[in-house]
């Protein structure tokens, strides 16, 4: 006997069909053969701390879920919930119209719905791929998608499983419209802030990329700047507040950098190159004083010296972009 089913059937909890490896509760119907669809409403392909919030939200707000994962155990919780736990990606597939896959990478997603059983059921399937990537791993997997009937839309969650629910939380979109316009009543459900970017499907892992770079160069510096404050004996919990209050100020701050790079206007800089050459050499000197770790102040006084070497020392912040494009392969 299956583990996950042996314990199940010496339980308590309220489930009447058992067969094969497969959970289903009581009030959720009859065991359907083989071939049959639409058993359920969604499909999530994926149980882990991030799927399983998702399989959990669209439980909690009525809808019917089967759930894939490769290994049961993590289905167990979801079981109790009231999902149905399906160990045939085939069959997992075949039983919704929906399917929502959120695996670590698309390489991992195509493992599981690339094999010939798997694939032959994806014909005229909505497949929402949330797992990360990058922009070309979208077009593939688009490209994938199509070749087997299924409609397709990319994502990225901008978030942690405890926000997966909240009517702020922003998830990044792109693909067919039609596929977001089918999509959009459950991806709802699952997050408020629903981001689409149009049918370019890399756009939305672009995004994610683009946005996660800004905030762990963010981390990283406030990690460094944590480093400081340790050195002179200053509580970290409090810088972090203190961060937090003035944020806004920071997003002011890049909204102006953007709008420089955007329109190539270098020429009127608020803050030149220059003056934060000398920030850069401040952060190393202090580092060198405090026997603190200084490879962030090194790497963004390498990066300040590239652009004054380059004779950009009396323009915008921004124009050290022009330093990371000589970068491109």
């Amino acid at each position: 006997m299956h583990d996950f089913q042996s314990l199940y059937a010496k339980s308590i909890l309220p489930y009447n069909n058992i067969a094969e490896g497969r959970y289903y509760p009581r009030n959720y119907g009859r065991i359907h053969g083989e071939e049959s669809t639409n058993m359920s409403d969604i499909t999530v392909i994926g149980a882990g701390p991030m799927g399983s919030a998702l399989a959990r939200t669209l439980l909690r707000s009525g809808k019917k879920v089967t759930v894939w994962n490769r290994t049961s155990e993590k289905a167990k919780a979801l079981v109790q919930e009231g999902a149905v736990f399906e160990p045939d990606a085939a069959l997992a597939v075949n039983a919704s119209p929906i399917i929502i896959v959120c695996v670590a990478t698309y390489e991992i997603s195509r493992s599981i719905l690339g094999s010939e059983n798997v694939a032959a059921r994806m014909d005229g399937k909505l497949l929402v791929e949330l797992s990360t990537g990058t922009p070309q791993d979208a077009r593939n997997s688009e490209a994938w998608a199509h070749e087997q009937g299924a409609v397709y839309l990319d994502g990225a969650i901008m978030a942690t499983p405890p926000q997966i629910g909240m009517p702020d939380t922003p998830v990044f979109l792109s693909g067919s419209e039609k596929a977001y316009q089918r999509s959009e009543p459950v991806l709802r459900i699952l997050a408020g802030n629903l981001i689409y970017l149009g049918e370019s499907v890399g756009s939305a892992s672009a995004w994610d990329l683009a946005a996660l770079s800004t905030m762990f160069g963010s981390m990283f510096g406030f990690f460094h700047g944590a480093r400081i404050l340790e050195s002179e004996g200053h509580r970290v919990d409090t810088f972090g507040s203190m961060i937090a209050d003035i944020s806004p100020v920071f997003g002011q701050m890049i909204k102006h950098e953007g709008e420089v790079i955007q329109s190539e206007t270098y020429d009127q800089p608020q803050s030149s190159v220059k003056t934060c050459m000398s920030t850069a050499e401040l952060w190393v000197k202090q580092a060198r004083e405090a026997r603190i770790n200084p490879d962030f102040p090194n790497f963004a006084k390498g990066l300040y010296e590239k652009a004054i070497q380059a004779g950009y020392e009396n323009e915008e912040l921004a124009a050290v972009i022009k330093v990371l494009r000589t970068g491109n392969v």
